[in-house]
């Protein structure tokens, strides 16, 4: 599967004249719960030459590509990438920090990452994975039986939230053992069964809703949505360095 990726990753860049600066592995094997079957998502970051910029029309910043249910490939052009890094987007952070990097060029997440704290925005955080755990509990967690899929979603989601409302200076990391930090001991030997369970099931596993659990998940909700309005927003404006990064990033992708 990695040489396949690598190979979609190639044709990519030759099929539309750009070179991907940064791919890496999202989704359940990345965050360290995978089913067997779980498919493969790609996320990736990509630069088109330099004439590209310099058009009075933006062009297209994303490519969606999926391309079967082994393997998913999705990317953001350069630009659009560092607008959201400017404006804290929790996902981009969780691209930056994931263990398994297929691509790398120009040494890009070791030039971005000194620009991740001063984007952080911890309200805007808290924000993003407290609406993930609403839709779970609302939508998908309301029944006598569960989708364990699902349930590590919104676990991992709430565990981040309360990550940003206890540490708002520090980013929430990406994988789930380290998030574990923020699970109660109560609730350990429970998760642990229920990793065990997931690790030889499919995508579509339903389990009896554990009701511990579920509780700790509409709590973490709750705390979560009160603490919102008294975490630090940073200030709005220019990120010292982006715009120069930026403009090195677009002159040494396609340097012969």
């Amino acid at each position: 599967m990695h040489a396949r990726i690598q190979t979609a990753l190639t044709q990519l860049e030759a099929t539309h004249s750009i070179r991907v600066l940064y791919a890496c592995e999202s989704g359940s094997r990345a965050w360290g719960f995978p089913s067997p079957d779980s498919d493969y998502d790609v996320r990736f970051i990509y630069v088109h030459p330099a004439d590209w910029y310099l058009t009075l029309d933006e062009g297209p910043d994303t490519l969606n590509f999926p391309v079967d249910e082994e393997l998913d490939l999705a990317g953001w052009e350069l630009r659009k990438a560092l607008k959201l890094l400017r404006g804290s987007n929790a996902a981009l952070f969780e691209w930056l920090q994931l263990p398994v990097v297929y691509r790398e060029a120009l040494d890009f997440r070791a030039a971005v990452q000194p620009f991740m704290g001063e984007c952080f925005n911890p309200r805007a955080g808290l924000h993003h994975y407290l609406g993930l755990v609403r839709r779970e509990v609302e939508d998908d967690l309301t029944g006598e039986e569960v989708r364990l899929k699902r349930l590590f979603y919104a676990l991992r989601s709430a565990l981040a939230a309360r990550w940003i409302r206890e540490r708002p200076a520090k980013l929430p990391p990406m994988e789930f053992r380290l998030l574990r930090e923020m699970l109660p001991t109560a609730l350990s030997g429970v998760v642990d069964e229920l990793l065990t369970r997931k690790a030889t099931a499919d995508e579509k596993t339903m389990v009896p809703s554990p009701g511990e659990l579920v509780a700790f998940l509409h709590e973490e909700y709750a705390d979560g949505q009160a603490a919102r309005a008294t975490l630090p927003v940073p200030a709005a404006g220019a990120v010292s360095g982006l715009e120069a990064l930026f403009r090195r990033l677009i002159r040494a992708a396609f340097e012969q």
